[in-house]
């Protein structure tokens, strides 16, 4: 398979399914900016910013707000616009949200669920905040789409993977931008299965948390399915910093392949552990050993160092995307120029998420015609669009789950410079992550305008 083969087997480069052209930006009926939870009463309309500004996601957190910040000042016509200049849609004029003025209140989830409800909380009932985004926690995204659907808040999540977010613990007043752990699992695994062969055994190293677990689930299942055998599935606590003897019982177990279902922190130091083990030049089965990570980010990449080089991984966006696989995915060097012209240096995939969010959520209001949480869900819901890094891309009617190509990426062997650390692999196409919404479970239920 060719290195530079960045779209997975041929005739399947068309992004979402065969016939699926974009929605036109509709707008629907303009209705009344009152009686729902923090309607704007006056020149201005305040946004929630809830991130982890404290604890191991802290540096994930900094760069999400940077986002947010260069959201709301294309929102109000200042910069260069960004990604307004490529969005598919043309509704939002730079002139704030329906003609107010974009404002935003910031919290700090601490990556702990009952911290983030606390923090979004306030922003609902002392800031008048009418919609919350953000966070790097898949535990906390569970709490914080509760706390809105009960409020008549409309919750845009931030980066979070977990199925349940999209699959049983869904709201009608919750989307999520970001890829789940079932697309992880269908991307990763053929690529996988190409690089290593099809008769491999795998050693799982799970952080107990729902989005370990899921993703767990989701590489075992695609893996397994392509001939991959599990010979163990462990769970380490999420405090856990040396992983020496969670390791030693994997040279004995007949396991030629480690996946370390971590992230953040966990990932850099359960990786550094394997690394010293000798896993990384060990030999079993009569093969290489190798190590996988489900899940790639620029901040994990940059911490764990030399340890990640040739690791593969997924991801949702990298600021190289454009670049690398052309005006498909038209956006990215517009955002990229534009964080970068203000910031120094390139943004992460969890910085595009919250951009995009942002964008996402007003651009349904001014379709819409209404800050009304069920109006946003109505021109959300179904919403097909371009222009936003992602290529053509679907947010759902059925579980609001973006769906959207997801990227096998891994880690650089002689990086250029101190941002070009994972470098793509392949481009997995929608269409062959895509999943039945059923199987995840979990009813919408109805929109909640709260008051």
């Amino acid at each position: 398979m060719s290195e530079n083969n960045f779209t997975r087997r041929s005739g399947m480069q068309t992004g979402l399914a065969a016939g699926v052209a974009l929605t036109m930006p509709n707008i629907l009926p303009a209705v009344s900016h009152t009686g729902f939870s923090n309607a704007p009463t006056g020149s201005s309309v305040t946004l929630g910013f809830n991130i982890p500004q404290s604890g191991s996601y802290a540096d994930q957190g900094a760069d999400e707000l940077r986002a947010y910040k260069l959201a709301v000042e294309h929102l109000n016509g200042e910069g260069d616009g960004g990604m307004l200049q490529t969005f598919s849609s043309k509704a939002l004029d730079g002139r704030g949200i329906l003609g107010k003025k974009v404002e935003y209140v910031v919290g700090d989830t601490q990556t702990k669920p009952e911290a983030a409800r606390a923090s979004a909380r306030s922003m609902i009932e002392k800031d008048g905040a009418i919609m919350i985004t953000g966070g790097s926690s898949s535990g906390v995204a569970v709490s914080l789409q509760a706390l809105c659907q009960e409020t008549g808040i409309i919750f845009m999540a931030g980066l979070t993977h977990s199925n349940d977010i999209t699959g049983k613990d869904k709201k009608a007043n919750g989307f999520r931008h970001f890829f789940n752990s079932y697309m992880i699992g269908a991307a990763l695994a053929p690529v996988l299965v190409d690089r290593y062969g099809s008769d491999r055994k795998a050693y799982h190293l799970t952080a107990e948390d729902n989005w370990y677990y899921t993703t767990e689930e989701a590489v075992r299942n695609s893996t397994e399915a392509l001939g991959w055998e599990t010979v163990a599935a462990v769970k380490t606590p999420l405090s856990q910093r040396d992983f020496t003897s969670y390791l030693a019982p994997v040279s004995n177990s007949g396991a030629d392949v480690l996946v370390l279902n971590q992230y953040g922190d966990n990932m850099v130091n359960a990786l550094a552990s394997a690394v010293r083990f000798g896993l990384r030049t060990a030999q079993a089965n009569g093969r290489d050993f190798e190590i996988v990570v489900p899940f790639h980010s620029h901040f994990g990449a940059k911490d764990a160092g030399k340890d990640v080089n040739g690791i593969f991984g997924t991801t949702g966006w990298h600021w190289s995307l454009e670049n690398a696989a052309g005006s498909r995915y038209a956006g990215t060097n517009a955002f990229v120029k534009s964080f970068g012209e203000k910031y120094g240096f390139p943004p992460s995939q969890a910085a595009q998420t919250c951009y995009c969010q942002t964008l996402l959520y007003a651009d349904a209001v001014q379709r819409g015609g209404s800050f009304n949480p069920c109006s946003v869900v109505e021109a959300l819901e179904g919403f097909e669009f371009d222009g936003m890094g992602n290529g053509r891309t679907l947010y759902r009617a059925e579980d609001h789950q973006c769906i959207k190509d997801v990227l096998v990426m891994r880690g650089k062997e002689k990086p250029a410079n101190e941002f070009d650390l994972l470098e793509l692999v392949e481009i997995i196409p929608a269409e062959l992550v895509t999943f039945d919404p059923a199987i995840f479970g979990g009813q919408l239920g109805l929109c909640n305008a709260g008051l």
